[in-house]
């Protein structure tokens, strides 16, 4: 059963994937909002790339072309976490934290052709489909299957787990 209003998922705490059916968090995922994907390179620093995705309705799923060399840091250090957010006001973010399963595939990823539908239109994502869609392509299906999801609305759900008052008092010199 979703969760549609701000009250339902309030109760729920940060790090329950419950919050994924909630009212925000569903239009985060449906949104053209890049998804930004940090996770650890080969060379042992973080990177955080920002990155169309598609939404499964159980994986975050990204697409990259065959040989970038996020496939094999991936691949070594599979956890990540996704943030999905809009700049407001209130600002949404969605936080997502999980494994990376990588999967290398010959052609265009359905996936992938989704995300260019849902992110430029019919019109487009047909032509750049057309454009890739070559003999010897390789794509990579990186796939996130949600383990820890956070959310802040900044009404009712806020950093910190903080109320609205405790929030408010953030910074600010204590009596």
């Amino acid at each position: 059963m979703a969760i549609t209003t701000n009250q339902g998922y309030a109760r729920l705490p940060q790090g329950d994937v419950g919050l994924l059916a909630s009212e925000v968090a569903q239009r985060l995922l449906h949104s053209t909002a890049l998804a930004r994907l940090a996770y650890v390179a080969a060379d042992g620093s973080p990177r955080v790339f920002p990155m169309l995705f598609h939404w499964t309705g159980d994986e975050v799923v990204f697409a990259t072309f065959g040989g970038a060399r996020k496939i094999r840091a991936l691949r070594a250090r599979p956890a990540v976490a996704v943030t999905i957010d809009t700049v407001g006001p209130p600002p949404e973010v969605l936080l997502i934290r999980g494994e990376a399963e990588v999967h290398e595939v010959d052609g265009v990823l359905p996936e992938y052709a989704a995300a260019q539908h849902r992110y430029y239109g019919e019109q487009a994502a047909a032509a750049t489909i057309a454009e890739i869609d070559q003999p010897g392509l390789r794509m990579a299906r990186i796939g996130l299957r949600p383990r820890w999801v956070g959310m802040i609305d900044f009404q009712t759900r806020f950093p910190g787990g903080t109320t609205a008052d405790e929030f408010a008092q953030v910074g600010r010199e204590g009596d």
